[in-house]
């Protein structure tokens, strides 16, 4: 197969961490942006794939933002994972609560930062490198709590709000750059076992990543490029907005 580079952010633990792993283990050039470069896991899978390369990235520095474009400049991008992100602003060791007595201003712009403006500012800073390559394709990791319709709980506010405004950005996006044949599609994990998702959660990261890879292979092979559906689950199953 063609030497294909994905570059994923978030890779720090978690689903980010997963997907550098998979797409690692499936012979692709893997350009793995985290925050913490030095996390453990990371440094494993490092250590472990050649093909692996470890980039540092705050994607709510618009500075870092800009030195990794410059970085990246001209070598093609096939694929692209907005894979960070965060629930709430952790305060005295807990996560903030969200609900509609406790959610708080402050907080609720650092969580609009990470989950919706960053990934609109990383995929323009890197559009040049997606449109140089063969795939073309930005992927978002949402949630079906960004759902509108499927809102039936209330609460999360911040969380909520971020996955909403997520999925209208990038619906723009994939109209806006419909001429330069590039191919957007948001992604629902599943409520994953992750530290994000608990202990709880009903889906392991290895099920998750495995079913959103597996969807974004059948939309990168899809012969047409779609701006109307382009929210899906783990198990491609088209959610409404």
């Amino acid at each position: 197969m063609m030497n294909h580079t994905v570059l994923i952010t978030g890779t720090t633990r978690g689903i980010g961490l997963e997907f550098a792993k998979q797409y690692a283990e499936a012979g692709w050039e893997v350009l793995a942006c985290a925050r913490r470069v030095e996390a453990p896991g990371l440094q494993a899978l490092k250590n472990k794939y050649s093909n692996l390369s470890i980039l540092e990235l705050d994607v709510c520095d618009q500075q870092q933002i800009e030195k990794l474009s410059t970085r990246l400049q001209g070598k093609p991008i096939d694929l692209l994972i907005n894979s960070a992100g965060i629930f709430g602003i952790k305060e005295e060791g807990r996560e903030e609560n969200q609900t509609f007595e406790t959610v708080d201003g402050k907080a609720m712009q650092t969580v609009f930062m990470t989950n919706t403006v960053a990934p609109l500012m990383i995929a323009r800073a890197l559009i040049n490198n997606l449109v140089k390559s063969q795939l073309k394709t930005v992927v978002t990791i949402t949630s079906r709590v960004g759902s509108i319709q499927d809102n039936t709980s209330g609460g999360m506010y911040a969380y909520r709000a971020s996955k909403v405004a997520v999925n209208m950005v990038m619906k723009s996006f994939a109209v806006d750059l419909q001429s330069e044949k590039i191919k957007v599609i948001l992604l629902h994990p599943g409520w994953v076992k992750t530290d994000m998702g608990g202990p709880d959660a009903l889906v392991d990261v290895e099920t998750s990543v495995t079913g959103m890879r597996q969807v974004i292979d059948q939309k990168i092979n899809g012969s047409t490029i779609n701006t109307q559906n382009l929210f899906f689950n783990y198990e491609n199953n088209e959610l409404p907005w």
